[in-house]
């Protein structure tokens, strides 16, 4: 069994308990629900730079703990500080010890959009995610069928949230209606190996529709790497594993937006 085969069982689980405890009524009665989201699509959409989804991740399954002093809420306070364009926060609980109570937490402070990032296989974590004061989701395309990825899809706009659709490999591609994804999520690991190769990213944007807007994801982490994006035209990338190593966030983020910016 593969190892995202092993979080997709679990997630059937935890989507079972969760439709045991809540309706869809009673999601839409929580009062983050009635909230307005924030335009992620226009939020990544400065053409002057490549633009920053800061992600709070407290750790991950090939690396352990990434952050020991992790406080999400203070995260989340240094991202907006610093003026990232996005922010991410994991969910899950048992593999990358996250949790929905995150989400809601950030919600409360945020100023630019919020991106809920797990493994969605079903309609009641969009509806969570919008309860807990999310503006987007992320969808796997590995994890499901060009059919869940278009049902999802549309569960999430009828919830006024965007999505962010990532994929790991070109293989995939055949899933996506374009018309209907429009952020798309390019993850350079390697979901088998786990290995990283930014090169990943390049070889699946040629393939894409000019009219998408391209993250790149994973082992971004050097002034080098964001040169090799900005070559091909990436709008933004999403950074966790980077940040939650600094030991000055604060500064760190800096130093990363100015390696984002387009020499004038």
């Amino acid at each position: 069994m593969s190892f995202l085969q092993k979080i997709l069982d679990v997630k059937k689980e935890e989507v079972s308990e969760l439709r045991r405890k809540f309706t869809r009524g009673s999601f839409r009665s929580i009062e983050m629900f009635g909230k307005r989201r924030l335009g992620l699509e226009t939020a990544l959409s400065d053409k002057t730079k490549i633009n920053i989804i800061a992600e709070i991740k407290k750790a991950s399954p090939s690396k352990g703990i990434l952050k020991n002093d992790f406080d999400h809420t203070a995260i989340a306070k240094s991202y907006l500080k610093c003026e990232a364009d996005a922010t991410s926060v994991l969910t899950d609980k048992q593999f990358f010890q996250g949790d929905i109570s995150f989400l809601k937490d950030i919600a409360k402070i945020k100023t630019v959009p919020l991106l809920r990032k797990d493994f969605i296989i079903d309609e009641f974590q969009i509806l969570e995610a919008k309860a807990n004061g999310a503006d987007a989701v992320l969808l796997i395309a590995e994890a499901l069928s060009a059919q869940q990825i278009d049902e999802l899809t549309e569960a999430a706009k009828a919830n006024d949230l965007e999505v962010l659709l990532e994929l790991h490999s070109e293989k995939q591609l055949d899933k996506i209606d374009f018309a209907r994804n429009k952020i798309i999520g390019i993850n350079n690991r390697d979901l088998e190996t786990f290995n990283v190769n930014i090169r990943t990213t390049e070889e699946i944007a040629k393939q894409l529709p000019n009219d998408v807007l391209i993250v790149s994801e994973s082992g971004i982490n050097s002034e080098v790497v964001l040169g090799q994006l900005k070559k091909i035209n990436v709008n933004a990338v999403l950074v966790g594993e980077h940040f939650m190593k600094s030991d000055n966030i604060e500064k760190s983020l800096k130093e990363f937006a100015g390696w984002c910016k387009y020499e004038s």
